[in-house]
């Protein structure tokens, strides 16, 4: 189960690759690049399955318009 709504919580677990068979640790990803902030799990929900569409362009796109360094948007204080 993906449970995205403890944000810390998931980068924790990506950095400390819980999951030796996840995409993360497949690819050496662990770096918050892009995130967006819903009141509504269900509003959450429906734009994770509208990304999960988008292309790789569009994606890369959408990162660069908020965070055109790909700066680690990761903050431990969170």
């Amino acid at each position: 189960m993906n449970r995205t709504n403890d944000l810390k919580r998931r980068i924790c677990e990506h950095k400390s690759k819980l999951d030796p068979n996840s995409f993360t640790v497949k690819y050496n990803v662990d770096r918050l690049v892009y995130f967006e902030q819903f009141q509504s799990i269900n509003d959450a929900i429906a734009r994770e399955k509208q990304l999960k569409h988008w292309n790789r362009e569009w994606k890369e796109n959408l990162i660069n318009r908020s965070n055109p360094n790909w700066d680690n948007l990761f903050d431990y204080s969170l």
